[in-house]
């Protein structure tokens, strides 16, 4: 008969607290937004895998090991990406969203897009390439700024390459893969015309400084790991942070709710699709 073993003693709400404050302060990482029986699935991968028996035994090792903070965080910090995830989303924002933005924007020839949390660039490039296609001829005459962010330096680095494997761009169709990709060797290259609007750098979406003027953003299957509280906290972060009549597009198990829900106007329901009312 097989011995069960639960979360390793990994009951100690003390050395559980001890923990995230080490993980604070040696990895710049906030824990304390994020939902904590998420949080502890997460620290269990860790521990398992250095087999250790409790968080204390488990912050001896992150503190003396070398090379677990990084490895720590990238499974705090891991997504599933690849480009155009849900791409009814792209299409549907394409036909409703975009032609009203353009339309509102007028003789304001500069668009600006922030995917927030935006792991290894696949999204920011998706979103890019969304814009150059809707746009067409005109996109030249449109000064186009995508940035995306995240806490994860190594995915970042990533992201700034645009090297991506064919598996990573299952949802992209064989024209836009000619026409936005160069082929090298088993891998694909985002073409120039997308990198040269499209930047990274890292930030924290909770802790980092605020940042303004944006007429869209992308913010899915990230706030999915926070408690209500913050997330709620976060989505008054991205009111602020767009402009008059802007968008916002949250991941598909994402809901708007308490003060922010009234702020927000649906576009879409189904596919997330968000405008600021004022």
């Amino acid at each position: 008969m097989f011995e069960t073993r639960t979360c390793p003693a990994y009951e100690d709400e003390k050395e559980f607290t001890d923990l995230k404050t080490i993980i604070k302060k040696k990895l710049g990482f906030n824990c304390d937004g994020y939902k904590q029986a998420h949080l502890k699935r997460r620290l269990a991968v860790r521990l398992r895998a250095n087999n250790s028996e409790s968080y204390k035994e488990y912050a001896m090792t992150l503190l003396n090991k070398d090379g677990e903070s990084e490895k720590l965080k990238e499974t705090l910090t891991v997504n599933v990406t690849e480009l155009f995830r849900n791409p009814e989303t792209y299409e549907k924002f394409s036909r409703i969203g975009l032609p009203e933005l353009i339309k509102t924007k007028g003789e304001n020839r500069t668009i600006k897009v922030w995917s927030a949390g935006c792991s290894n660039g696949e999204e920011p490039y998706s979103i890019a390439i969304m814009l150059l296609e809707f746009l067409g001829p005109r996109a030249n005459m449109y000064n186009i700024s995508i940035l995306g962010t995240d806490i994860d330096d190594d995915s970042l680095r990533i992201a700034q390459c645009g090297v991506y494997k064919p598996k990573q761009l299952e949802k992209i169709s064989k024209g836009r893969l000619d026409w936005f990709f160069i082929k090298k060797g088993d891998d694909y290259v985002v073409a120039d015309e997308v990198r040269n609007i499209v930047h990274f750098k890292h930030h924290d979406i909770i802790s980092g400084p605020r940042l303004y003027g944006f007429d869209i953003i992308f913010c899915r299957n990230v706030t999915i790991y926070f408690d209500k509280s913050l997330q709620d906290e976060l989505y008054m972060k991205f009111y602020d942070s767009l402009n008059e009549g802007g968008y916002f597009l949250m991941g598909k198990t994402e809901t708007l709710f308490g003060k922010t829900g009234g702020l927000f106007k649906p576009v879409d329901i189904n596919e997330r699709i968000y405008r600021k009312l004022r």
